[in-house]
């Protein structure tokens, strides 16, 4: 499973995502404005991984609770926003959950509510 693919389509997923480079990786924009998630393949590091928009607390709880698959990202970890790796076993439905939460963080109260409104699909991978 090819883990920029996986994460590609959950991101489109979202009510008025785009994707587009930025600062040479594929970022998801919500309403061509607003970054929520940025794929990282070995972008600081030997790491592939992917940096997202979180709510309150929820970069330190994960952190905490398991360095080998979360950590703080640079240039955006002050803000809160957590690293999650891709290159560890990855249960995807969970990266669903923290994609999904990422977008809530950003997106405008409008698209929320039109996430909201959309039936649930199934967890996973395509």
């Amino acid at each position: 499973m090819d883990p920029l693919e996986t994460l590609r389509r959950l991101c489109r997923a979202l009510p008025e995502t785009t994707e587009r480079l930025s600062h040479g990786e594929p970022t998801w924009f919500i309403r061509d404005k607003k970054t929520f998630v940025t794929f990282a393949d070995h972008h600081h590091d030997d790491r592939v991984a992917f940096w997202c928009a979180a709510p309150p607390g929820a970069q330190e709880a994960l952190v905490a609770s398991a360095p080998d698959r979360f950590f703080r990202p640079p240039y955006v970890g002050h803000r809160g926003w957590l690293g999650v790796y891709l290159d560890v076993p990855v249960d995807w439905a969970e990266i669903e959950e923290i994609v999904t939460d990422a977008y809530r963080t950003v997106a405008p109260k409008t698209l929320v509510a039109r996430l909201d409104a959309q039936p649930q699909a199934a967890p996973g991978p395509a």
